[in-house]
Formats: structure tokens, sequence, C-alpha cells
């Protein structure tokens, strides 16, 4: 935790334009309105990597216990169809109500990835045998793609497209403390219910047939598991876009760093996640400056030969 806080003020510090330590702590403790460099530290800066912060901690969750309670290693909410499933909500807001505030925006998206998800289970479990890890990720895949092509298709047809290129490609450039306000209870409460059930998570990832052996309620394990990936995916695209592999990379980390007890696993994926995340938003703003490289591609970079490692060991699950 140590870590991310020194990580969030050195991003806060470092960008385009380098601003001194003590400037940043004067702007935090002793705000000037005058100062122009206190206005870019706490109306451009600080809530950017607030909220790369959070969306880091809400991503890596959001796959960690997809992961545990689906016994799937390659779980993530970018490959399950949730992130695709908030974007093509996003774009039919953008499309039929122009108007809409942010919280109607927000509310889509959880919409949208509630919709990908049920998606990709429905259409998995449809074959014999269910939905096997390899299985959900074929499907996946191939929801991902439809609803993104949905997406595009939307943006061009109705002349949107400029509106949503933002959430293709994700970044946290342009997010302000409204987006920050309406983020961190939809974030902090999921954050907060998987903590409690993460005891459950645990015996569920021992295998169903076990866990109801010891008389776990797997029904009211997983729609409550469900519900907090909804809200953490659904609220985290709603602000940065499609941003993958976060919560497929750290999970993973983190279980072999704690253990398999996902009271231990949930709140190191947070900080992982979150370290992640305001490392990748530091790298896009300071790579090729004024310019900003996409975050979501620093994610990817990371993530898809991570991806290939774990399916190539998945292999045989086909």
């Amino acid at each position: 935790m140590a870590v991310l806080v020194l990580l969030m003020f050195l991003s806060v510090s470092g960008g385009s334009s380098d601003i001194p330590f003590a400037v940043v702590w004067s702007a935090l403790f002793h705000f000037d309105p005058s100062d122009m460099r206190h206005l870019v530290v706490t109306d451009l800066r600080l809530p950017r990597v607030a909220a790369s912060a959070l969306v880091g901690a809400a991503l890596s969750v959001a796959g960690a216990v997809m992961q545990g309670t689906t016994g799937n290693p390659l779980a993530d909410s970018g490959l399950l169809g949730l992130n695709a499933g908030a974007g093509f909500a996003v774009a039919l807001c953008f499309a039929f109500i122009p108007s809409a505030g942010y919280v109607y925006i927000v509310m889509a998206s959880f919409a949208g990835a509630a919709f990908g998800a049920f998606a990709v289970y429905s259409v998995a479990s449809m074959r014999k045998g269910g939905a096997s890890p390899m299985r959900l990720v074929l499907t996946g895949a191939a929801v991902t793609a439809l609803l993104a092509a949905l997406s595009q298709g939307i943006a061009l047809y109705f002349n949107v497209a400029q509106d949503i290129m933002f959430w293709t490609v994700g970044g946290v450039a342009g997010v302000g403390w409204n987006q920050v306000a309406v983020l961190t209870p939809c974030i902090l409460a999921a954050l907060a219910v998987s903590m409690l059930i993460s005891r459950h998570i645990t015996v569920l990832s021992l295998g169903e047939d076990i866990a109801k052996g010891l008389g776990l309620n797997v029904f009211t394990v997983r729609l409550a598991s469900f519900i907090c990936v909804t809200l953490l995916a659904g609220a985290s695209v709603a602000v940065v876009g499609a941003v993958g592999f976060v919560g497929l990379i750290f999970p993973h980390l983190a279980k072999f760093i704690t253990g398999a007890d996902y009271r231990r696993i949930i709140p190191v994926s947070a900080v992982l996640g979150a370290i992640m995340m305001v490392l990748a938003d530091f790298a896009s703003r300071t790579i090729n400056p004024p310019a900003e490289t996409p975050v979501g591609a620093f994610a990817a970079l990371i993530g898809v030969p991570f991806f290939l490692y774990l399916s190539r060991k998945q292999k045989r699950a086909v």
C-alpha cells in the first residue's frame, strides 16, 4: 500500500511538464487558486491518478472474483464480454440519448456489462459438458467481437465515433472529480462486498460439489459475485473505457504471493491492479508528450503474452 501511495504522488508530480514535489505538497495542503501549477495538480492530475488507482483495483478484483467463482483461470471482464457489453451500452447512450448525464451513462454501462456476461455464459453453456474454461474464453471472444462491431457500426451510422473513441482505446485523460465522485462509491461498495464473501469464494474455488458438501449456498455466492463484478467492470468501463487483461494477470500474481485464500487474494489483487494502472497512466503521459498513448495498449502489452501462456496450460480443457 505504501508503494501505491508513493507511486500516486510521483504520478501527480510527473507528466508532459514536471511539477516539483514541493509544489505538489503545497497544492494538496496549502492550495492557492491563483497558482496555475496548483490547479494542474488538483483539477487535472489528481483526479485521473485517483481514477487510475480505483479502476485498476476494480478490474483486478473483478478478475479474482470471476476466477474464484467459476474455476476458470482465464476469467477476466475483458475476455468474458463484460467490457464489450458495457461499451456497447455506452455507444447506445451516445446515439439515442445524447443529452444523458454521466450517472445515466454509468447505469447503462452496468446494464451492458451484465448483458455481456449473461450472453457469454448462456452461449457457452448450450453445448454438452457445460461452460468449460476454454469454451468460456472462446465464446467470450466471439461475443466481444460481435458487440465491438455493433458499437462501431452505431458510432459510424449515428456520427458519434469521436464521442466513443475514448471508450474504445481506453484511458483516463479528461477524467475529473465529477466522474471520480460517481465511480468511488460504486467501486468501494463492490470491493467491500467482495471482501465479505471472500471466505465463501475460497470454498467455492475448491469445486462446486465440495462447496455444496460443506453447506455453502452456491447460488447466493455466485449471485453476489456476479453483482460485484458487474458493478466493478461497469463503473470502470464507464470511466476509462475498455482496458483488458488487468483482471487476468494480477489475481494470479496475488495467488502466487499469498496462496489460495481469497481473503488475501482479493486485497492483494486490488493493490497490484491499482499500482499497474497508475504506472500505465504515468507512462501514457510521458512516453510521447504532449500526445497520450492509450492505457489499454500497456495492459495488452503485458496481458497478451500472459494470456497465451495460460491458454496453453488450459488447452486440454477444450
